[in-house]
């Protein structure tokens, strides 16, 4: 299949999906999440591991503002629709695979949300985390569900306060990557390998286990959907994303 949004490569029991889209720096739009949900039907029957990619310098920087201010320069209504996201999320999450998010780069905001969803994270040393949504009045609302349970609720809180991005090795000591090397591809070989004599139904079973010993990710669906629509939904807030994109103004700072 032909996707616009991502590349797909299937080799035996392995799904590798790049998210691609180099010209708006590896940010999610209602198109990557489709398509990504179209891989993962793919997925459900024979598939073992599934790996999640991005470019060489960003893994993904989260919501396309961009996409957002061609929405509001045409005077189009911003609906956010984070169900189809978290559902996203909370497949790469409790699937009938191993899921391995590989980072290389930057990654922001939503781009936590696929790596604190996956079964595994191995990074090169150069990549940096962060979430910048209090910076423009939002917070990371279907994110932090996901975070909490991998890295902890105090480490996740710090993380969404400071909005900074962190480094590969601080990240690390957190729980949020579970390997990192200068050649991060081989890393992710070595991983692989380990993972190749796993059988589906072995796997299927084990996640399905996990799954019911932490039913918080589905508790906590309905809180983080209506929590990111109502902050993606407020006027001053979408006035802010606008100037900063319009005019590389922060909502914070004042005009020259």
């Amino acid at each position: 299949m032909n996707y616009q949004t991502i590349k797909v490569n299937f080799q035996d029991k392995v799904c590798f999906i790049q998210i691609h889209r180099p010209e708006a720096n590896n940010t999610i739009n209602e198109l990557l999440i489709e398509e990504c949900h179209q891989v993962l039907d793919l997925c459900e029957e024979t598939i073992c591991v599934v790996v999640l990619e991005g470019l060489p310098d960003v893994f993904c920087l989260g919501a396309d503002f961009q996409e957002m201010h061609a929405d509001l320069s045409s005077g189009q209504r911003v609906e956010p629709k984070p169900e189809r996201m978290y559902d996203l999320w909370l497949r790469l999450a409790t699937g009938p695979y191993i899921t391995i998010s590989h980072v290389r780069g930057k990654v922001n905001a939503g781009g936590i949300g696929f790596v604190a969803a996956s079964d595994m994270v191995v990074s090169n040393l150069s990549a940096q985390f962060s979430l910048s949504e209090l910076l423009f009045g939002v917070f990371p609302a279907a994110v932090l569900p996901f975070l909490v349970r991998r890295i902890g609720m105090h480490k996740a809180n710090y993380m969404t306060l400071m909005t900074q991005p962190f480094s590969v090795q601080r990240v690390l000591d957190w729980g949020l990557v579970d390997g990192c090397d200068s050649d991060s591809q081989a890393l992710l070989r070595k991983h692989l390998l380990r993972l190749r004599p796993l059988t589906k139904k072995a796997i299927l079973r084990y996640k399905q286990y996990m799954s019911r010993l932490n039913e918080d990710l589905e508790r906590a669906k309905p809180f983080a959907i209506e929590a990111n629509r109502e902050v993606f939904s407020d006027p001053q807030t979408l006035e802010g994303i606008y100037r900063y994109v319009d005019k590389g103004i922060f909502p914070w700072e004042s005009l020259p």
